[in-house]
């Protein structure tokens, strides 16, 4: 071996010693809620089909130079929920599906989050969906099950973690005992600030500790909070996860080392809902959350791990048939099978029994593009009619996990994601895997084939020194 390429491999070796001796300082963990490799997939080639093209527009995430897919049964079933997949990721140990932070025997499991706060990190936890919701909790709390909400709540307090940011607090009083404190005055107490926007988020940012909720929770502290607006549904003012997310990173940043958390959980309510569009918005809208990440890694390459993934698939999102793939066609929808619903049962509130189908048709044909942009075959136009007359007879809702659609809506939305190529298997969370994304520090570790145990194990050996 002549002298020059003897110099370059020793050269190389020592930078491959360096970077395996490097030391993750600030850590950041990403978890779409339901968003399978399909929901990233339908996002990517959404957004290609509007430039006119066929193929890919990648995301941020799907560039991350190290990438794999997990795994997500639980410990009692073959197909996860939330508070077991979380639990999971959050600690690395397996549990049943409905508990949070504990074992199947009731032994307490503690996160990596908690960890890394006894060592001293800043801690954020924040998620577009309640902060007391199944992903967020598996961070902080301990409950045998997930709907215990007041309780996971009083741990969120007692927690010591440095930020949280969301929505509000699912059951801020204890509906066992009204004489308990409220959840925000407790929290209030622990030393947290409350702020109700981004713009008083900005001017508190060096508070000690703080809670990040949206006004309209804090207007009515007794009552319990929802979610974040859809990203499809936002209007000016509205609290977005990727604004939580930068006022998370300024206010971790004082602190030497710090992890955090950060939740797409409304990715899984329009799974659930089997809501197209509204869903590949949702995914696009958690990726501009994890550019804000990527603007610090930039910053601070040699010392920043960014971490994508997912707790599991929701819906068995399929995408294309032989005959139709067109995806541009969901642009037309221009907001969530949530929002018109409201719409259309306010104008059901307000027509009554006057309530003529042309009405709701033209409804439909500035929301959906159905009957303006999107021509429909007769038997599509003969359901949609049947479906008017069911809502007319007050027999018009369709439950989902998280909301009740209008009949009408749903059928609607229903044709419209056929016609554009976007299938669901169901409205339920399914056992397929989930993508890995990684980069930074010990991001080559999270390539190839992994269970979901083995995800939290990883990033916290990044965080330790070598």
């Amino acid at each position: 071996m002549d002298m020059k390429r003897l110099i370059l491999v020793c050269a190389w070796l020592i930078g491959f010693a360096i970077a395996s001796m490097a030391q993750a300082k600030y850590v950041f963990y990403f978890i779409g809620d339901g968003m399978g490799a399909n929901q990233v997939l339908a996002a990517e080639m959404y957004q290609a089909a509007l430039q006119g093209k066929i193929g890919r527009v990648p995301l941020l995430m799907s560039q991350f130079p190290y990438s794999g897919q997990a795994a997500t049964f639980s410990a009692s079933y073959g197909i996860t929920d939330s508070a077991a997949a979380g639990t999971c990721l959050a600690s690395g140990k397996k549990t049943n599906n409905g508990m949070i932070g504990m074992t199947p025997d009731g032994k307490l499991i503690y996160s990596v989050a908690s960890k890394l706060k006894e060592e001293g990190w800043g801690v954020g936890i924040m998620s577009s969906v309640p902060v007391d919701h199944a992903t967020p909790a598996s961070h902080y709390a301990h409950a045998e099950k997930r709907y215990e909400y007041y309780k996971i709540g009083t741990h969120l307090t007692l927690s010591g973690f440095n930020f949280f940011g969301g929505g509000g607090f699912q059951s801020p009083m204890n509906k066992e005992n009204t004489l308990d404190i409220n959840l925000y005055e407790l929290t209030r107490q622990a030393g947290y600030s409350i702020v109700g926007s981004y713009d008083e988020a900005k001017q508190n940012i060096h508070v000690d500790k703080m809670l990040f909720v949206p006004a309209s929770d804090l207007a009515n502290p007794n009552k319990g909070a929802g979610a974040l607006p859809y990203a499809i549904d936002r209007k000016e003012g509205d609290i977005s996860l990727a604004q939580i997310v930068d006022i998370a990173i300024q206010h971790l940043s004082k602190y030497d080392r710090f992890f955090m958390m950060a939740e797409g959980g409304k990715i899984d309510y329009s799974g659930h809902g089997n809501d197209g569009a509204t869903n590949i918005h949702e995914v696009m809208d958690f990726d501009n959350a994890i550019q804000l990440a990527y603007r610090f890694y930039e910053q601070h390459p040699d010392e920043t791990l960014i971490v994508v993934t997912a707790d599991h698939e929701t819906g068995g999102m399929n995408l294309g048939k032989e005959d139709s793939f067109e995806l541009q066609m969901l642009q037309y929808q221009k907001c969530s099978s949530d929002q018109l619903s409201t719409r259309l049962s306010a104008l059901h509130k307000a027509k009554g029994s006057k309530l003529i189908w042309e009405q709701v048709k033209e409804l439909l044909a500035e929301n959906t593009g159905l009957y303006a942009e999107i021509e429909l075959e007769k038997e599509e136009d003969e359901a949609l009619q049947k479906a008017y007359k069911q809502m007319m007879r007050k027999q018009g809702t369709v439950k989902t996990l998280y909301e009740d659609i209008n009949v009408l809506v749903a059928k609607a939305l229903s044709i419209l994601n056929h016609k554009a190529g976007v299938g669901w298997v169901g409205e339920n969370h399914t056992a397929a895997a989930v993508p890995v994304f990684a980069i930074g520090v010990g991001a080559e570790k999270f390539t190839g084939w992994h269970d979901n145990s083995e995800i939290a194990p990883l990033i916290y050996q990044a965080t330790q020194s070598k």
